[in-house]
């Protein structure tokens, strides 16, 4: 039977293809990077004895590279384990719980009218194309060209022109034998009720095609040419081919350039834009990985075709009201559908920019600029609460806190909903505890007397800041800061805006010494770094390393980190390591001592994160006490006391670190210089 190519590509979303080859190939643990849904094995299909076979999950696709075969969960069953294809749609069917579709004679004369649909789609497609070449498409064309898009860019998009007259695609049509009702069902035309004879749906327009995630013209979206035009832009209507809240405009090509195709600087991200000039726009600039809702806010099927690209995609706004009034909807929308590892982050434009403004004269560098300043998600729910409102009385601090526990209560993945109350306890701590300087609230995240002190807040979007509970919250020390022992060591004096020391170490020791990884890749991979810039570095070491193997060279990963923008990075750690002097971390130590430090400092670190967990806890249940629960107090103080006495402990025990490594320097009779 034939199955419909709606009820294919449901069973494969909803089947990882690791979970289909993986019963036949053994996955190579120390290329094989689980987390991203990256996969390496010896290829099944010919003899092998290092991995060069590889699968990832997002794409939904396997490639050799040795002997070159590629495909899909389908195309690994027939091949390599001889099955028929609907034998290998029913397997992939009961993988995924889904039943099987019954012969249904209708369905498949349905599926030949819509095929037949598409065919009428690109009829139209073809005839708006050419009207825009025309004689009367002139005005559009002059149009386009003062918008600044090049011959090429309105080819690759097949921008058209639907001419004035009533009825000029109607007639088209009709003369090429398509008949009135595959016209109306296309939503070509208006008819109906109170409308005696159809005519042409879009006039003086300058026409969008919008295409289908199989690239297929499914609607249309049609700019005016007249000032007068009772709307600026319109979609197409619904249809049989067309729904708009669960299209997005250009998702095939941003699908492809997010999986690392040209245009795409990050692969793995996708940025969602508010119309199609602006898809357009920065498309001719390069950023080929930007899509657009169609003229409504965004739907929850938009988001999760947005998550199908990327499990963190941004969502830019214009900056002025309107632009922020919809990312508040947006925050809204995400947050019960949160998950490990996938969220959302928001870049805001200059007020009064859009994306097509920002790259017309400059290129992209603006629009990047914008892009690597996206904050997120928690930021903007911390931002839009705070934000301009004054907190000086008790009640106002808690409305605050109540609304903000009610906001994130909306999510529903346990494990997310529990993070979010957490750092909403740090946040609201850090901006409410009193300071030496004595209390001032300004609202919105601003700073307060003597800065950053204990009780200190800051919004968070510096260097070290990623989400709630960032770097720069005071009431409880961020986890993973430089302790207030060693800011005033003079070890890393003049870095205060770096990451954490011993994250430092951690980060750079693999990266001068990234066999390490492949010696214990397991323990090492799964490292969680507090600072935002590590976490993106790491993410790219991981890949790097990852794609390359164990032979890597430290000249070559270097060069590739410096490639995707972290060769300042990189600089700005190794200062703070040798002004350390913990030369164990450089690229001039023995593996050995480098890994036995390594292991060192990654105990230490991981205690210190444990330790500051327990004592925010212990403190969030001491202010959350009752009076009937005051026969606990003693108990809660002694346990706080203890923790806060190990967390001294393990402040003095930075030493360790610092001393192991000038003391192996003497061993070695090597003085490690400054930079």
């Amino acid at each position: 039977m034939r199955f419909s190519p709606g009820f294919l590509d449901e069973i494969r979303d909803r089947v990882p293809i690791s979970n289909v080859i993986g019963r036949k190939v053994t996955w190579d643990r120390k290329k094989t990077n689980v987390s991203r849904g990256d996969y390496w094995a010896c290829c099944p299909f010919h003899g092998e004895k290092s991995p060069s076979f590889h699968c990832e999950d997002r794409k939904g696709r396997y490639h050799c590279f040795g002997c070159g075969v590629s495909g899909d969960h389908f195309r690994f069953l027939t091949d390599c384990e001889g099955l028929s294809f609907p034998e290998a749609v029913q397997q992939i069917a009961d993988l995924a719980g889904v039943s099987m579709p019954q012969p249904d004679p209708q369905a498949e004369k349905r599926e030949k009218e819509r095929m037949s649909l598409l065919d009428v789609m690109e009829m139209a497609t073809q005839f708006f194309q050419d009207q825009l070449q025309s004689a009367v498409g002139a005005r559009a064309r002059a149009y386009l060209r003062d918008r600044g898009l090049s011959g090429r860019t309105i080819e690759t998009f097949r921008l058209g022109y639907a001419p004035e007259s009533r009825n000029a695609l109607k007639e088209y049509l009709a003369g090429k034998g398509v008949p009135k009702e595959q016209i109306e069902a296309c939503g070509l035309v208006r008819h109906g009720e109170g409308i005696p004879v159809s005519y042409d749906y879009f006039r003086d327009r300058v026409m969008f095609p919008i295409l289908s995630s199989r690239e297929k013209v499914i609607a249309f979206g049609g700019r005016a040419m007249s000032a007068d035009a009772p709307a600026k832009y319109m979609n197409s209507p619904e249809t049989e081919l067309f729904h708009k809240g669960q299209v997005l405009y250009n998702f095939s090509r941003a699908r492809r350039a997010s999986q690392g195709g040209p245009g795409s600087r990050e692969p793995g991200t996708v940025i969602a834009v508010e119309g199609y000039m602006d898809v357009i726009a920065l498309a001719q600039a390069g950023v080929e990985n930007a899509v657009a809702p169609l003229g409504t806010a965004l739907t929850e099927n938009q988001l999760d075709l947005l998550w199908r690209m990327s499990p963190l995609p941004v969502l830019c706004f214009d900056g002025d009201g309107a632009g922020i009034r919809a990312a508040h909807r947006a925050v809204d929308l995400a947050l019960p559908f949160l998950k490990p590892g996938k969220s959302v982050n928001f870049a805001l434009l200059p007020d009064g920019k859009d994306p097509d403004d920002l790259v017309k004269h400059e290129g992209r560098a603006p629009f990047d600029r914008v892009m690597a300043e996206a904050k997120p998600l928690a930021d903007m729910v911390w931002q839009r609460e705070t934000q301009g409102q004054n907190f000086a009385t008790p009640e106002r601090r808690a409305e605050l806190e109540a609304r903000l526990k009610q906001i994130v209560s909306v999510v529903a993945d346990e494990n997310v909903r529990r993070h979010y109350q957490q750092d909403i306890r740090d946040r609201l701590n850090g901006m409410f505890q009193p300071q030496r300087g004595g209390f001032q609230s300004n609202g919105g995240g601003g700073q307060r007397g003597g800065g950053g002190g204990r009780g200190g807040f800051q919004r968070g979007q510096g260097r070290g800041g990623q989400g709630f509970g960032g770097s720069g919250f005071g009431g409880s020390q961020a986890i993973g800061a430089v302790s207030d022992r060693l800011a005033r060591s003079g070890l890393v004096r003049g870095h205060t805006e770096l990451p954490a020391l011993r994250e430092s170490v951690l980060a750079l020791t693999i990266v001068n010494h990234p066999q390490l990884l492949m010696s214990e890749y397991d323990e090492i991979s799964s490292m969680d770094f507090e600072n935002r810039d590590l976490k993106r570095l790491w993410s790219c070491v991981l890949t790097i390393i990852g794609q390359s193997g164990a032979n890597i060279t430290v000249e070559d990963l270097k060069q590739q980190l410096a490639d995707n923008g972290f060769a300042e990075t990189i600089q700005s750690m190794n200062l703070q390591i040798r002004n350390a002097r913990l030369w164990t971390a450089t690229e001039e130590a023995d593996p050995q001592d480098s890994l036995q430090a390594y292991r060192q400092t990654r105990a230490l670190h991981a205690r210190n994160k444990e330790l500051r967990w327990q004592k925010i806890e212990l403190e969030r249940e001491l202010a959350e006490m009752t009076e009937d629960e005051a026969d606990r107090l003693d108990l809660l103080l002694r346990a706080l006391l203890e923790v806060q006495n190990e967390i001294t402990r393990m402040e003095s025990q930075e030493a360790i670190i610092d001393g192991f490594g000038v003391l192996s320097g003497r061993v070695k009779g090597a003085a490690i210089s400054h930079g």
